[in-house]
């Protein structure tokens, strides 16, 4: 029951009662590795070095990523143009797979509808602290972004696994205890698990995305830390559910505000996003001026898909919008959740 009242514009990178949701669960024991309640001071996000990696030793992935940024140019210019009539918005069906270990980590549905609220909120510019966006960078807000969210199912699954290694992949498939996902073609498969761990199987990430280049393949999705989802027990300072709103950026093309790598004073294909030479983290006070090639520039350190604190966090541009429109647009790589 999706609902389509989508026009467009873009550029190139509940209930938990509802009658539409569908809930399973599945108990299961066996293996175990790694730390767990593990709770993060500062953002970690490495969906970036995830997909360098990627492109770098997949050449047909690197085409599509290719392809989906001509795509997202020639959204953008059609836009400019006046060919792309935005007059309407594009819901995405959201399936969470929760894999838990101990109780206290099988998320909740009142927490997992706290986060498609969360997502709703900020991807529609209703969220309460939308009034903190600098005069300076009022001009360049999003507004609603056209994207709404709408959970339709949840898969639980018990595991005695304490951490999951996201080069692995394993809490994606079910043989090596994880939950396949639904139809990633059709839906946003999230996978909330006990802890993160790095390839070196050491924790500290709060999540992690795959861009529209991964569009429908079977790990296509994010995966997120048990601790981050929604509001109630969620692990400060990231207990606004924001560590989603970013993950869900990287999933519609956006990278992070100092480009695609973590040398900084990189492209993030938004030009009204100021260049950055790195992520910022804690609560800032703006405004905040940093240097890229030797020119101190304002930072926008309050947008979703820089590091700060869920409660310093509150905006996306209005570039960052027209790309993530492009996204979903009927020619673009995410049409499929339409």
């Amino acid at each position: 029951m999706k609902k389509l009242l989508f026009g467009a514009l873009v550029l190139s990178f509940m209930s938990a009662c509802n009658s539409d949701n569908i809930s399973s669960q599945e108990d299961i024991s066996q293996d175990s590795s790694a730390p767990t309640n593990f709770t993060n001071s500062k953002r970690a996000c490495p969906s970036d070095l995830i997909r360098e990696k990627n492109l770098k030793n997949d050449p047909a992935l690197r085409a599509r990523f290719e392809a989906n940024e001509l795509q997202s140019d020639k959204f953008s210019r059609d836009a400019v143009l006046g060919k792309v009539l935005a007059d309407g918005t594009v819901e995405i069906p959201v399936v969470f797979n929760v894999i838990y270990n101990t109780t206290a980590q099988n998320v909740s549905d009142a927490r997992i509808a706290e986060q498609i609220a969360v997502l709703n909120a900020d991807y529609g510019a209703t969220n309460s602290d939308i009034n903190k966006i600098p005069a300076a960078f009022q001009p360049s807000a999003a507004g609603n972004v056209k994207i709404s969210f709408k959970l339709v199912a949840t898969n639980r699954k018990q595991y005695t696994k304490t951490g999951w290694r996201s080069d692995l992949e394993e809490m994606k498939k079910s043989t090596t205890g994880g939950i396949n996902a639904t139809d990633p073609t059709k839906n946003l498969n999230i996978w909330v698990v006990n802890s993160i761990l790095d390839e070196n199987s050491q924790p500290g990430t709060l999540g992690y995305a795959y861009y529209p280049e991964s569009a429908g393949l079977w790990y296509d999705g994010l995966v997120i830390g048990y601790q981050y989802i929604g509001k109630t027990g969620a692990s400060a300072p990231f207990n606004l559910g924001r560590t989603v709103t970013h993950e869900v950026g990287h999933y519609l093309n956006l990278p992070h505000l100092w480009g695609s790598s973590n040398t900084g004073c990189q492209t993030d294909y938004s030009n009204d996003t100021p260049t950055s030479p790195g992520p910022n983290y804690g609560t800032p006070t703006y405004p905040l001026n940093r240097v890229c090639g030797g020119v101190s520039r304002s930072q926008m350190f309050m947008n979703y898909m820089d590091y700060v604190d869920d409660k310093a966090m509150f905006m996306f541009s209005a570039n960052q919008k027209t790309r993530m429109q492009a996204v979903v647009a009927a020619a673009g790589p995410r049409a499929g959740l339409r």
